[in-house]
C-alpha cells in the first residue's frame, strides 16, 4: 500500500479503521477552528485596550491564536493582561492535548492497519 492510496482510503472511509482515523482528524479540526475563532474573539476583547499591546484588530488577534495554537508562536509581543495569559495557557495546553491526540490517533491506526494488512483474508466465495 502507498501512501497516498491510505490517504485517498481515509478520506472515503474505505474501511472501518480508516473511518475511525477520517472521524478522529474531523473532529479535531473543527474543535479546533471553533476553538481558535473563540480565542481570537476573547483575545481581541480582553487585549485590545490593554497598554503596550499589539493586538489592535480582530485580524491581529486571529493571527496570534493561530500561531499559539499551531504551537509555531509569533513576535507579536502579547498577551499583556492577565486574561490574556490565562488565555494563552488555556490554548498552550490545548495544542499540546491536540497534539497528542494526533499521535495516537495516527499511532492507533497504523497498529490496526499493520495487523489487518498482515492478517490473511478469508478466500472469496
Amino acid at each position: 500500500m502507498t501512501a497516498a492510496r491510505e490517504f485517498a482510503d481515509v478520506m472515503r472511509a474505505a474501511t472501518p479503521t480508516h473511518r475511525r482515523l477520517r472521524d478522529a482528524l474531523v473532529a479535531i479540526a473543527t474543535a479546533t477552528i471553533g476553538i481558535d475563532l473563540l480565542c481570537s474573539i476573547a483575545a481581541f476583547l480582553l487585549e485590545r485596550h490593554a497598554h503596550q499591546t499589539e493586538i489592535h484588530t480582530f485580524g491581529s488577534a486571529a493571527f496570534w491564536t493561530t500561531t499559539q495554537l499551531l504551537t509555531v508562536s509569533s513576535q507579536i509581543i502579547n498577551p499583556i493582561s492577565v486574561c490574556g495569559r490565562i488565555l494563552d495557557i488555556f490554548m498552550e495546553i490545548y495544542a499540546i492535548t491536540v497534539i497528542a491526540m494526533l499521535a495516537g490517533a495516527f499511532g492507533g491506526f497504523l497498529q490496526k492497519r499493520g495487523r489487518e494488512i498482515d492478517e490473511p483474508r478469508p478466500p472469496a466465495v
